[in-house]
């Protein structure tokens, strides 16, 4: 009995590369730049209400078939309180346009806004040794 032949693979010759693509008559023209953020805001007079990351956003009411697509997600979005960093975060537009967009929807009374929620001071540590000691006597 032969032992069986084995023949060497060879790797396979790399495909041919895909045919580059017809280039438009206009090909020569800059390309257009992306749209502009106060386009997306909408802001006329550029007034924007006084917000930093942490304010918290409620929605009012649900979103109007008019509200532009931003708009109608802001307002889905705030069911419950979010923050404006969160905001930014979720819709991906940086905190500059968030806060024109919130200001047109404060200005539009769809939106509420509140303070956000202050820590309160620790209790002195004292105080929490004598409720540990007494709890131990227990």
């Amino acid at each position: 009995m032969t032992p069986p032949q084995r023949k060497r693979r060879e790797p396979k010759p790399p495909p041919p590369p895909p045919p580059p693509a017809p280039k438009p008559a206009d090909a020569e023209a800059e390309p257009k730049n992306p749209e502009r953020l106060y386009t997306v805001a909408g802001s006329e007079d550029g007034a924007r209400a006084e917000l930093d990351l942490v304010t918290l956003i409620v929605a009012r009411d649900a979103p109007q078939p008019a509200a532009s697509p931003e708009q109608a997600a802001v307002l889905r979005l705030c069911a419950n309180p979010l923050s404006v960093a969160e905001l930014s975060a979720y819709l991906n537009l940086p905190f500059s346009a968030m806060t024109v967009l919130i200001t047109e929807l404060i200005t539009a009374e769809l939106v509420q806004v509140r303070a956000p929620v202050v820590r309160q001071v620790v209790p002195d540590r004292s105080l929490l040794e004598a409720v540990m000691h007494g709890l131990q006597r227990l």
